[in-house]
């Protein structure tokens, strides 16, 4: 591999290369637009004591916008406890407002769901609904509250969606990806063609497979979320995600594991445990987001945290498994620090983290950094110049000398290999000359 042949310039060049790639993404991210815009209908309730049904009309919408959120923030009357906790029923009912002006009922039933309202000082704020494609350029919300005992002074209602200028951003960043992914995946390809499959190591292998899972992450199918109204291509989408990120925990294990186990792995011993702590992590993150996603297309007032009550189970089963991921991972790599003594600048690329993403320079990094984590995998892991021809050589039964025993070594045969090794860059005649002349 490139790794093992690369000078200490080569590698300081190949990290400088990676973060100034990395830092214009960042850069990008600060200077684009923000990912959530905001636009906000206060509503006077004149000091009512019966809270009556509250209609909303939306901004006008595009494609742009994929999703829509409806919060509300209630401010009470002359409150002076320091924190209160109350549970009241709301009511939500939608309606979609086509462009020609007619309302369409999008389920044709008022959803309730009881929700809790925390107030410290101010109250928190609270999601009425929320709509995860949208079908109409305009949406009416009729919002209703009952037992809600305590005098409301009035009640701040804000519709959030994305920002149009940040989802074409967010197309042509993706774009930009798929095709560099494409790029190397071709190009990493192109170099192991004319290696046999049991000659790569386990690091070519696992880039022939994530390779292709990020092409998959970069989502080639993401315009079509804005031409067709359909929720199938949001949870395509996270579905390609999910299997990446899992793959690349997965193939964090092996590889460490790998430094150790040489040879044969099998795939009982190797494997299977592996296989097991990612795939529940996995099982658990899309279980979780199907559930959400067919929960929130019958009901808009949905809200996984809130509504489900097997969710903090499911949390506590994921944290238990992630610890239990991270325990195993840090296991390896102590078990393999004594290895990577012995070996120049290995597995230090393998090191690098990544965080979540909530601003829009967090979110394009998020991209940036997984993207270009594995276009320098690619590099470094790609066959050197002197691979084929030392592929060759190991192969070759008139090269068998390089492959004597300890004992044939510690019995006089170490100057024959020496000078076996130098005559590989003479003439042939030369060669067949010198190899007479070792076997007598």
């Amino acid at each position: 591999m490139r790794l093992y042949t690369l000078s200490k310039r080569h590698f300081v060049l190949v990290f400088v290369v990676f973060f100034v790639c990395f830092g214009l993404t960042v850069f990008v991210g600060i200077r684009g637009p923000k990912v959530i815009q905001t636009s906000a209908a206060n509503f006077s309730l004149n000091n009512s004591k019966k809270l009556k049904p509250i209609q909303i009309l939306s901004n006008p919408l595009s494609t742009y916008n994929q999703q829509l959120w409806l919060t509300c923030v209630v401010e009470f009357e002359q409150s002076k406890e320091m924190s209160i906790q109350i549970k009241f029923l709301m009511t939500v009912k939608v309606d979609g407002v086509a462009q020609d002006g007619t309302t369409m009922f999008i389920h044709n039933k008022v959803h309730n769901r009881t929700r809790t309202l925390t107030c410290a000082g101010k109250c928190a704020e609270i999601i009425v609904a929320h709509l995860g494609y949208l079908n109409y350029t305009q949406y009416t919300v009729i919002v209703g509250f009952e037992h809600l005992e305590r005098p409301i002074k009035e009640m701040n209602f804000t519709w959030k969606t994305y920002d149009p200028s940040f989802s074409q951003l967010e197309i042509w960043f993706r774009f930009v990806f798929v095709v560099l992914t494409f790029i190397v995946t071709c190009l990493f390809a192109h170099s192991l063609r004319k290696f046999s499959m049991r000659d790569w190591g386990i690091e070519q292998k696992w880039m022939s497979i994530l390779l292709p899972l990020l092409l998959l992450y970069n989502d080639p199918f993401f315009p079509l979320s804005f031409l067709v109204n359909s929720w199938f291509p949001g949870m395509l989408d996270d579905l390609f995600q999910s299997v990446f990120l899992c793959a690349l925990l997965l193939f964090w294990l092996c590889v460490y594991h790998g430094i150790r186990v040489q040879g044969e792995r099998k795939c009982l011993t190797f494997y299977l445990p592996k296989f097991l702590i990612v795939g529940l992590l996995w099982l658990a993150s899309v279980t979780l987001g199907i559930w959400q996603t067919v929960n929130e297309l019958h009901d808009p007032m949905y809200q996984y945290r809130v509504d489900t009550g097997n969710f903090q189970g499911i949390k506590v089963f994921f944290m238990v498994v992630a610890a239990v991921y991270i325990l195993y991972l840090l296991f390896l790599i102590v078990r393999a620090c004594s290895e990577l003594r012995h070996m120049p600048y290995v597995k230090i690329l393998d090191c690098i983290d990544f965080r979540s993403a909530l601003s829009p320079a967090e979110f394009l990094s998020f991209y940036g950094l997984l993207n270009f984590y594995l276009y320098t995998l690619a590099f470094v892991y790609s066959p050197s110049k002197n691979a084929l021809y030392e592929s060759q050589l190991k192969d070759n039964p008139a090269f068998s000398m390089l492959n004597d025993s300890d004992d044939d070594v510690i019995y006089g045969k170490r100057t024959q290999r020496c000078i076996f090794i130098m005559m590989l860059t003479w003439p042939v005649d030369e060669q067949l000359k010198m190899r007479s002349q070792i076997r007598v």
